[in-house]
């Protein structure tokens, strides 16, 4: 489980369509190289433990442990790279709208860890409308 004091990432995944993608592309077991255009600022806060928590048509799904935080190049050209941990962890479901670059999620906000038993096999649609009535 994220360390409820970390601070995290969260990211839209464009362009996936399930988080099974984003499972299978783990299943390989080298670390996910993930490019952005600035780096966080806070990036040892998040590097001490913190995630990516990535958003899947709309719903925060699944998250990733950050292992490092790196900016290449200088300037203008600078560039950052988050290498992510080959293993998918998902979360409870949590909508949010979509948003431009990665933002910062404090550790409190961010969704619990699911275990097979809490949600067993139902679509992330159900566990999102259950969670907004209060039923979750």
């Amino acid at each position: 489980m994220a360390a409820p004091s970390s601070l995290h990432l969260i990211k839209l995944c464009v362009g996936v369509s399930d988080i099974d993608w984003l499972e299978r592309r783990a299943a390989g077991g080298k670390p996910l190289v993930v490019h952005t255009r600035m780096t966080p600022k806070r990036a040892a806060e998040i590097e001490d433990g913190g995630s990516l928590y990535w958003v899947v048509k709309g719903i925060v799904g699944c998250r990733q442990p950050v292992l490092d935080i790196t900016t290449r190049g200088e300037g203008k050209a600078s560039r950052c790279e988050i290498t992510l941990k080959p293993r998918i962890i998902r979360t409870a479901p949590l909508a949010r709208r979509p948003f431009q670059g990665w933002r910062y999620l404090d550790g409190h906000e961010a969704p619990a860890d699911l275990t097979a038993a809490d949600a067993g096999d139902m679509p992330p649609e159900l566990v999102v409308q259950l969670r907004d009535l209060g039923a979750w």
